[in-house]
């Protein structure tokens, strides 16, 4: 009896530097957070600026530090994002977690909103959030 021997995918381990270059390449990815004690994921789109992922997104409330929570540095959230073929099932994924805070500085709100489209259809309700990265993962399906 003759099998036919698909050949063996096996993840491979992306370098930070990498997986941000893959990152970059792509326009939207998943958010990550906690909403009422509970695990929560949004779609958002993003660009990368300075090394931080920084997205347009109505989740700020959910983004929002409460009180001391996090010593000021934002909320912890991951994001994820990914290039995976439908039929070989081959591509990329990036997580990246790290600590989220809501930008108010108005100039830098412009600029992210013309430079990012918002991924949502909601336009103008949404506000601009930056994630510093702590801890990227990634790896490739080859």
């Amino acid at each position: 009896m003759a099998r036919d021997h698909a050949p063996t995918r096996r993840p491979v381990e992306l370098r930070p530097a990498e997986a941000l270059r893959l990152l970059a390449g792509v326009t939207f990815g998943r958010l990550v957070f906690t909403r009422q004690a509970l695990p929560s994921v949004r779609p958002v789109g993003h660009m990368l600026d300075d090394g931080d992922i920084v997205i347009r997104t109505h989740e700020g409330a959910a983004l929002t530090p409460h009180g001391e929570e996090s010593d000021g540095r934002g909320v912890v959230v991951a994001y994820q994002a990914d290039c995976i073929d439908a039929v070989t099932h081959l591509g990329w994924n990036v997580v990246v977690v790290g600590y989220a805070r809501l930008v108010t500085d108005a100039d830098e709100i412009v600029r992210v909103r013309a430079r990012l489209e918002a991924w949502e259809p909601w336009h103008g309700a949404e506000q601009v959030a930056r994630i510093h990265t702590e801890l990227i993962t990634g790896f490739r399906l080859g």
